[in-house]
């Protein structure tokens, strides 16, 4: 340990300027699609509440599903970037070929799902038959563009991996840039456009129909096609990928290379929507507690989300220079990147920490003028600033362990640390208190339990990354390469 201290010191100095500068449109990238959403809920509540609701409702259901399928082709990642790093460049080709029939595998089943089995699942949640409806009709729209999402996503994976990270940030704005406009005419229709231009548009264009939280999923549908056919574009046209002819000589489906990528991704696409869904049962968990606790709960989570963004970049960027320098074949350097990574996350904790201090006041004036929702939501910012430092440091881990592809065990971890200790913990102060010597504690048992649950997965995971990182530094285990 007293060696290894300033060896980390001294890879901070080289180390540290790649990683922020690979993070920083990776953040930039999730805010713009973070933005869509923002759009859809906007621009149909301006419509109709019932509209606000069924987009509401069914993106409960296609932004999970998306998730999984993202963190599912995130397994690409690691893979192209240990290639790059070891020079073994012929394989990549053959690597992304595989992610991409996984990208459009899942978009068809996640179509397919969203066309056959939303309205079951809306009566098991007694959703109003009117909000059923339009939300039905909202994801049959959605599902168009799934198969888009799956490529895109293998591609920006792919990217990513090459240390080329801003494609995704430039498409990404593209996709919002074309949502805007296309949720205006597909949701207010023809008279949208009158109301807004005046009556010199032509008669075919202010005839157009206003299709509603339909039109919302037909402009997300839309968006996403764009993004996919523009990273098409962009993969065959520019030269930040060197000699990985990307697109030439297409190769067909191989069971042995497909199998590799999904053992690496699908426990990270379980992950994510493990975590997905626990914040989604503790919202309907706290349901019942009135609007005024349910308001507050939203817009403290809304505003911490936006500021997780940076941390969770910073984890991805993570994942490409672990595996840059594991494919290099040193991972003793390894070890103090991800190390350095760490130490990097838990500066972007402590200053998202500040941001919340100073901050939190004057921006959740932005969300409510009630008193009420103002006053229980700044106690919970509270405890936000007791979980940055613990949600900072398990992204990166996470991100880190990643690199080493050493995915299976952040699943199992994540497992335990979200549901058992966040989930039930938070549950269980909620609705009873502590060992019955305390009253419930209502909203925040809840983010107690995410507290203890983000800080339990911080620990397993600083732990693993300790023990894995040691052991391929010390060669008693081998790196992780792949076979193709």
């Amino acid at each position: 340990m007293a060696q290894f201290i300033p060896q980390l010191i001294a890879a901070s100095r080289t180390e540290t300027r790649p990683l922020i500068r690979l993070a920083l449109p990776i953040c930039g990238a999730q805010l713009a699609q973070a933005a869509m959403s923002t759009v859809d809920v906007m621009m149909t509540g301006r419509l109709s509440a019932t509209d606000l609701a069924a987009v509401s409702v069914g993106s409960s259901l296609w932004v999970p599903l998306m998730l999984f399928m993202t963190g599912t082709l995130m397994g690409l990642t690691p893979v192209v970037a240990q290639l790059l790093g070891a020079g073994r460049r012929d394989g990549i080709r053959i690597q992304v070929h595989q992610a991409l029939w996984i990208g459009m595998a899942l978009g068809i089943i996640a179509a397919g799902l969203l066309w056959t089995t939303v309205m079951p699942v809306f009566q098991l949640m007694e959703v109003p038959q009117a909000v059923a409806e339009r939300a039905a009709g909202y994801l049959a729209a959605v599902a168009l563009g799934m198969p888009g999402v799956g490529l895109f996503m293998a591609l920006r994976a792919f990217s990513d991996g090459m240390n080329h990270t801003r494609p995704a940030l430039w498409i990404s704005l593209l996709g919002l840039a074309v949502n805007i406009p296309s949720n205006y005419l597909l949701i207010y229709g023809g008279a949208g456009l009158e109301a807004l231009f005046g009556d010199w548009l032509p008669a075919p264009v202010t005839n157009l129909p206003a299709l509603g939280a339909v039109g919302c999923g037909l402009a997300t549908a839309l968006s996403m096609w764009v993004m996919c056919l523009a990273m098409i574009a962009y993969t065959r046209r520019s030269r930040a990928y060197g000699d990985v002819a990307l697109w030439h000589s297409p190769t067909p489906p191989r069971l042995r290379p497909i199998g590799e990528l999904l053992y690496v991704g699908m426990p990270i696409g379980v992950a994510i929507f493990v975590e997905v869904t626990l914040f989604t049962l503790i919202a309907l968990f706290i349901a019942s507690l009135g609007e005024v606790t349910v308001a507050a709960h939203q817009v403290a989570l809304n505003y911490t989300s936006l500021l997780f963004m940076l941390p969770l970049s910073l984890g991805m960027a993570l994942t490409v220079r672990v595996g840059n320098t594991l494919g290099q074949g040193r991972p003793e350097a390894a070890r103090l990147v991800a190390w350095n990574g760490i130490l990097i996350a838990l500066g972007v904790a402590l200053l998202n920490c500040l941001l919340l201090w100073f901050t939190a006041e004057p921006v959740i004036g932005l969300y409510t003028h009630d008193p009420e929702v103002t006053r229980i939501t700044l106690s919970l910012v509270g405890l936000a600033m007791l979980y940055q430092i613990s949600d900072s440091l398990q992204v990166n881990l996470a991100g880190a362990l990643r690199g080493y592809k050493d995915t299976r065990v952040i699943m199992l971890i994540t497992l335990v640390a979200y549901w058992l200790v966040g989930l039930g913990g938070g549950h269980w102060l909620g609705d009873h208190g502590l060992l019955d010597q305390l009253a419930p504690l209502g909203v925040y048992g809840y983010w107690i339990g995410l507290v203890a649950g983000l800080t339990v997965a911080a620990l397993l995971l600083g732990e693993r990354l300790r023990r894995r990182s040691k052991a391929i530094a010390d060669g008693d285990l081998e790196i992780p390469l792949s076979s193709e």
